[in-house]
């Protein structure tokens, strides 16, 4: 049985249908990424016939390969590596807060992974727009810590409990959206938004009775549909 297929279709409604019929399943179960837009037509393929392709994953399937690779992974992590890690974050960090007044941290080794929380007065500027600023600081701390690592310790870093709020946040909208797709039967397409973002959505309507969700376009431009089911 195929894991992947691409399918072809003159809308991409078409197209996913097709791609299902083949995977034998239904929408629910498949992850759907659009390769061609029917919306991207030049001037010059306007007399062409309207071709739009789509490549459909079943869910469980990228599900456990993703997890597999993530225990694998995490297995052939060394404590020692992790603690290197931790002290490498630690270092940079007590450097950092004492350039920015009342700011305090902490960091916790859980799961083969470091946490680190930062709080204090001055933490919400860290927090940048919905998030930009956490994952900068992120990406900075993962270099650091993991620098001259044989295997790759996960580094997390949250700012006054911005992620708890924003997966709530998240959650609120995408109720908010089912109701209206919901009500007026057109599909909406959401702004960009991280694979972590994506997940909180697509998790929350995945078994909603109304609408069904799916993910267009490529990193870090990726955006999710929300459309009547």
């Amino acid at each position: 049985m195929k894991d992947v297929v691409i399918a072809e279709g003159k809308t991409s409604t078409e197209a996913i249908e097709k791609g299902l019929k083949e995977l034998n399943c239904k929408k629910e179960d498949v992850e759907i990424k659009i390769l061609e837009n029917e919306e991207k037509r030049s001037f010059f393929s306007i007399l062409e016939p309207r071709v739009v392709k789509v490549e459909l994953t079943l869910k469980k399937e990228k599900e456990q390969k993703e997890k597999k690779t993530k225990e694998l992974k995490n297995e052939n992590i060394k404590p020692e590596d992790i603690e290197k890690c931790k002290i490498a974050v630690e270092d940079f960090l007590k450097t950092f807060t004492n350039q920015v007044k009342e700011l305090e941290y902490v960091i916790n080794k859980k799961d083969n992974s470091i946490y680190v929380e930062i709080k204090g007065d001055n933490s919400s500027k860290l927090i940048g727009y919905r998030g930009e600023t956490i994952k900068a600081l992120q990406t900075i701390l993962s270099a650091i810590g993991n620098k001259n690592l044989e295997n790759r310790v996960r580094v997390l870093v949250d700012i006054g409990g911005y992620k708890e709020k924003r997966e709530e946040t998240l959650k609120e909208l995408a109720k908010k959206l089912e109701k209206t797709v919901k009500r007026n039967g057109k599909k909406i397409i959401l702004e960009p938004m991280s694979s972590y973002e994506r997940k909180i959505i697509h998790t929350e309507l995945q078994n909603s009775k109304f609408v069904t969700t799916h993910s267009i376009g490529e990193e870090p431009r990726r955006r999710i549909v929300i459309e009547k089911r």
